[in-house]
């Protein structure tokens, strides 16, 4: 089984559900500071289009300085803090000023699970671990300090292990907690592996 680090051109296509659907079965590593690696199988995605959608944070070309980082090309890590509390994760997608982006919400812990109990200071691996976009990052060790981080670097990426879910056709659902966005809040744009239990509950 060969392992590929995915590259810019991977994001960089135009298609943001698409890329969303594609990452569910790749790799997310993380290897923060002098810490060892660790990794995980993306189980759960969410899409979110910088244009027309109003559960974006950039919709009608909203920007600030949290959202700059959307605006950038395709590659790149958008990391922004929930409620002051979680550092949710999203993969930056699409060219410049385009602001797509995709958020993590799950992963199924592969190397380093030691270090994912730690920093989450538990003491058994299990679905409360890494099944949702705040345990994740706790879990991986990522924070806002890598918002904007390229994900072609040796800090974190994504890769190709030439995993599938073939067996377990992939839900797809709306997106969670985001009401707010009216018509928007029913867009089928979260995926997810059926009858996976590295999934977050609504």
């Amino acid at each position: 089984m060969s392992n590929s680090k995915l590259s810019p051109s991977f994001y960089q296509r135009q298609d943001v559900v698409s890329i969303a659907r594609e990452l569910v079965g790749k790799v997310l590593c993380t290897k923060i500071s002098k810490s060892p690696l660790t990794s995980g199988i993306i189980t759960e995605t969410e899409a979110y289009c910088g244009r027309g959608d109003k559960a974006c944070h950039a919709n009608n070309n909203t920007r600030t300085d949290r959202t700059e980082t959307m605006y950038q090309a395709g590659g790149i890590a958008y990391v922004y803090l929930c409620y002051g509390i979680h550092h949710l994760f999203n993969v930056v997608t699409n060219v410049n000023n385009k602001a797509d982006a995709i958020l993590i919400r799950a992963i199924q812990p592969l190397e380093g699970k030691n270090i994912m109990l730690q920093r989450r200071n538990m003491k058994d691996v299990s679905p409360s671990l890494t099944a949702g976009p705040g345990r994740l990052t706790e879990a991986l060790g990522i924070t806002t300090d890598w918002d904007g981080a390229a994900l072609t670097d040796n800090n974190i990426w994504i890769e190709d292990r030439e995993m599938n879910f073939s067996t377990s056709p992939l839900v797809v659902t709306e997106r969670v907690g985001v009401d707010y966005a009216g018509k928007d809040a029913k867009l089928p744009w979260r995926f997810y592996p059926n009858g996976n239990k590295w999934v977050s509950k609504k």
